[in-house]
């Protein structure tokens, strides 16, 4: 039991008890519970990182995924969460949601209302874990929507870090769609690429060659955003660290 600051019926300030979160709160209940603990201050650091904080309340990640943690998985009740439009019920809508459950149409319903960078690339995880993830990576990719296309290339960023049994070859099979929109110059899009061919090149050392034969191959292009997105690319890939890391995972 924990306890929240209210004011009274008479004005005077107090303190009431209030459930501690648990796997069988409702979304309403956790909405209101968010609004409790959302601040003002929060909000305004959330603008200056480029979030959309039209429908924020002011909760912070560190604080939604303990959260999460607490309320666990809950296909259902991540559809309510995210239907509410708050900033915060939605990024819980993904972290409890269950991707074995959710289906290809509410993936792509979701997608449609996808507004921050943030939204896209949290959500992008839970999407990553679906049955039909390159499919919808293909799907997405082809969408002229800035947050849609984005959502392709966060996906394949975290299939390369979480998707420990999926072959390599699946990877290596998805580089020249990388290719394809290494020139799309808009902000979101450009280090969505660029975040995707460095998670694939890190992947293993069997992904290594191909992804940083592809970023010399864009750092040498005529375009100026492929170039971008190639030389940061062969900057990590070819950084001592990183070759470190992959020569002792291949021993």
């Amino acid at each position: 039991m924990g306890y929240v600051l209210v004011a009274g019926a008479t004005g005077k300030i107090g303190f009431a008890a209030m459930a501690l979160p648990d796997p069988g709160w409702t979304a309403d209940e956790i909405v209101a519970h968010l609004r409790t603990i959302g601040t003002a201050e929060n909000r305004a650091g959330m603008a200056r990182f480029g979030i959309n904080t039209a429908t924020a309340l002011g909760v912070g990640n560190s604080e939604l995924r303990p959260l999460a943690r607490k309320l666990k998985q809950n296909h259902e009740r991540s559809l309510m969460l995210w239907e509410t439009g708050v900033r915060e019920a939605r990024l819980l809508a993904a972290f409890t949601g269950e991707p074995k459950k959710i289906t290809i149409e509410q993936c792509r319903c979701w997608a449609g209302d996808f507004d921050s960078w943030e939204i896209v690339d949290t959500v992008s995880d839970l999407f990553a874990g679906t049955p039909f993830w390159r499919e919808l990576i293909g799907e997405f990719a082809a969408d002229e929507r800035e947050f849609v296309r984005r959502t392709a290339f966060a996906m394949l960023a975290w299939a390369a870090v979480h998707l420990k049994e999926e072959p390599d070859a699946t990877f290596v099979s998805l580089l020249p769609l990388i290719e394809v929109h290494s020139d799309d110059p808009r902000n979101f899009v450009r280090k969505a690429v660029n975040w995707a061919l460095r998670q694939i090149g890190k992947r293993s050392p069997a992904l290594h060659a191909p992804a940083l034969v592809l970023a010399q191959r864009l750092a040498a292009s005529a375009d100026k955003t492929a170039r971008w997105i190639g030389k940061d690319a062969v900057k990590e890939l070819s950084d001592a660290k990183t070759l470190e890391r992959l020569s002792a995972r291949k021993a």
